[in-house]
């Protein structure tokens, strides 16, 4: 199999996201080491700690709409640029929090940093650069970002430490403009003033074409809820397997091979070099999530069902995270991507935030079998929603959205 490779244009801004991806994606895991004692320094419970997580998506959510024509008039690595300074001032205001108030705020900050600077904003700069060839691009960052806690839990655990999490915090804001910026203002090109603006409102499309205001809706549904499904499970991925009787030694053995199954299908669709579309990797990504959510129900929670639950959904969920980037690239041009990519953002986030702690209760309240069940009618809901985009395609001539 054909390594795919980059020409300079791409190869450079490429590296330059993935650095700047996994230090945004990375410093924001904090809490997942150091939760703990900012719960006993802050005087707060640890779920509210964690609640702070949820705080950032939803602000990430509600940002997104409201930059869409940002991206679209100004380009991402301006607003790459001013959200990452805005991400150290937010962990400056993390390391002086001493209560929920302030505590709160920062992660109010850092979310609206995040929604200049994290995955869409990457997203639609390699779509500025490479249109409807960015997939293989944006699959190339996500392997390497879904590397970042990897990185960066040892990293947080060494500083926190030898300083404290305060001085973790204040070590974070100075990587954003002593990595980051740089990196942003020197590694990624401008856009280009010449460039053809035919970006419009999805709304205002929508009005002139009726079948792509549902083609819109589609993406966003389908999307939202196999996120729906991999965020929930991701917060509970080892309190499932328990709940399904492993061991806890076994049940975090197991989610920790969850992660590197995940990478390894981002790997195989981008080593695929471009041979299938967006759509297509969700629709096997789409099989995959709930015939591995049936046969963990019906083996009833027998070691070589979890074994075959943990191989096919991971398969399923890694695949699924770049389906979630390049499924818009097949219906939107280069000058509406970021448009319709910022929009999608706010469902995403929103229910990135909410999946977990409702994941939790049914758990907790209902039991696995319910929990597997409601996952089973997400994701079941959401592979029809691919099948009948499959229909929707545009011609391959150029022309923006199918009809």
């Amino acid at each position: 199999m054909r390594i795919p490779s980059f020409d300079r244009k791409i190869a450079v801004p490429l590296f330059v996201l993935s650095v700047t991806q996994i230090i945004g994606w990375g410093t924001v895991g904090l809490p997942a080491i150091v939760g703990r004692q900012m719960a006993v320094d802050l005087r707060m419970d640890l779920s509210s700690v964690f609640a702070g997580g949820s705080v950032f998506y939803v602000v990430m959510g509600l940002w997104a709409p409201l930059l869409a024509r940002a991206f679209a008039r100004l380009g991402a690595r301006r607003l790459m640029m001013g959200g990452t300074v805005l991400a150290a001032l937010g962990f400056l205001v993390l390391a002086s929090s001493r209560g929920p108030l302030m505590y709160f705020a920062a992660w109010v900050t850092l979310g609206t940093a995040g929604s200049a600077t994290l995955s869409t904003a990457a997203y639609i700069m390699l779509n500025e650069l490479a249109g409807a060839k960015a997939k293989r691009a944006i699959g190339g960052l996500m392997l390497l970002t879904g590397l970042s806690s990897s990185f960066f839990w040892p990293l947080a655990s060494l500083l926190s430490n030898a300083l404290s999490w305060q001085g973790t915090c204040a070590v974070y804001a100075g990587m954003m403009m002593l990595v980051s910026l740089p990196l942003y203002v020197f590694g990624l090109p401008a856009k280009t003033p010449g460039a053809p603006q035919r970006a419009r409102s999805l709304p205002a499309a929508a009005a002139q074409v009726p079948a792509r205001r549902s083609t819109f809706y589609f993406i966003a549904a389908a999307i939202a809820l196999n996120a729906f499904v991999t965020f929930g499970f991701s917060a509970i991925f080892i309190e499932l397997l328990k709940a399904v009787g492993l061991p806890a030694v076994q049940a975090v053995a197991f989610g920790s091979a969850l992660g590197v199954i995940q990478v390894g299908a981002r790997a195989v669709d981008f080593l695929g070099g471009g041979k299938w579309d967006g759509v297509s990797t969700g629709i096997f990504a789409g099989i995959a999530l709930p015939v591995a959510m049936v046969l963990l129900i019906v083996g009833h929670g027998s070691h070589s069902a979890v074994v075959v639950f943990v191989v096919v959904y991971g398969l399923g969920s890694g695949a699924l995270a770049v389906a979630r980037a390049t499924i818009p690239l097949v219906f939107y041009d280069q000058a509406e991507y970021a448009l319709a990519a910022s929009r999608i953002a706010l469902p995403l986030n929103v229910i990135s935030a909410a999946a977990p702690p409702l994941f939790i209760a049914l758990l907790i309240r209902l039991g696995s079998d319910a929990l597997l069940e409601v996952a089973i009618l997400c994701s079941g809901t959401a592979l029809l929603l691919l099948l009948l985009l499959t229909r929707r395609r545009p011609a391959l001539d150029g022309a923006a959205p199918a009809a």
